[in-house]
């Protein structure tokens, strides 16, 4: 069976950056609904349409392809007494949309110093171009259940790459 519309792929992949530094080993397969539902980037839906099992790719997505670019404006400067005693760099939040337009947006603790706590709303891998290698593991038609919640349901639900 090929990919196309409606299909159900397993991939074993892994990420790198632009440099080869591992980002993600993909120690499970990614199990997503192919067409457009929001499971895997865009551009890798593109590369597979049409390919069936046992098919090798390498991958290359811009910043703009994947997690977007940097933004300065994400990061933000708070006063340390607005958060808990306990909190850590590393640490994520999450802080809900001020608007119905927007989305919650998840914040990460980059530095606490002076009084200050630093978060930032960028995504960690964003203003990164990243290699995602996979392997067509199997590609088999969805359910129309899965295709009316938009998702893969049933042993071994994958992750999202998005």
């Amino acid at each position: 069976m090929q990919i196309d519309q409606d299909t159900v792929v397993t991939l074993a992949y892994s990420v790198t950056d632009s440099d080869g530094n591992l980002i993600d080993a993909g120690e499970r397969p990614l199990i997503y609904l192919h067409g457009g539902y929001g499971g895997i980037f865009e551009k890798i839906e593109e590369e597979l349409l049409g390919q069936a099992a046992g098919f090798q790719k390498d991958i290359r997505l811009q910043p703009e392809e994947a997690f977007g670019e940097y933004d300065a404006e994400l990061v933000m400067i708070e006063p340390r007494d607005l958060f808990p005693e306990e909190i850590e760099v590393g640490m994520q939040f999450e802080r809900a949309a001020e608007d119905d337009d927007e989305e919650d947006m998840l914040y990460t603790i980059t530095d606490i110093a002076e009084g200050k706590v630093v978060v930032d709303g960028n995504h960690p891998l964003a203003g990164i171009a990243l290699v995602f290698s996979c392997t067509v593991n199997s590609v088999r038609a969805a359910t129309p259940e899965e295709i009316t919640h938009g998702h893969v349901h049933g042993e071994g639900e994958g992750g999202h790459l998005h």
